[in-house]
């Protein structure tokens, strides 16, 4: 069974950083690429950043140069760095999977909230 849990959110001040955590169980996670998406209140979610097997990453216009995706596949996690958080980066964020035809697999969410 899949599993992903997220953790490291809280409420920041605009300018400070933050880093998420999603660890993840019943999966052969070096194989697969793995994603953070966020989703504002009221608003659709979107894909803020991948890093695939390889460890090659990509990042949305609004991610890049602020943020940072890696993973460990030796302890089965997928981190997101962000830095320079703006009050427009408020989300809840999630991290997801896609396992091919075992379909997507998303993680609880954590709240980020970046307010003064």
């Amino acid at each position: 069974q899949v599993q992903l849990v997220e953790s490291g959110g809280g409420l920041v001040q605009p300018g400070e950083s933050l880093r998420l955590s999603c660890a993840a169980t019943g999966m052969i996670f070096r194989l697969y690429p793995m994603d953070w998406y966020r989703q504002p209140p009221g608003k659709q979610r979107e894909l803020v950043a991948t890093i695939t097997s390889g460890g090659s990453t990509s990042y949305a216009d609004s991610a890049k140069g602020r943020f940072t995706i890696s993973r460990d596949n030796a302890k089965n996690t997928v981190y997101l760095q962000m830095n320079n958080l703006k009050r427009e980066d408020t989300a809840v964020y999630y991290c997801h999977a896609k396992l091919g035809l075992r379909g997507d697999y998303w993680g609880q969410g954590t709240q980020v909230t970046v307010s003064s």
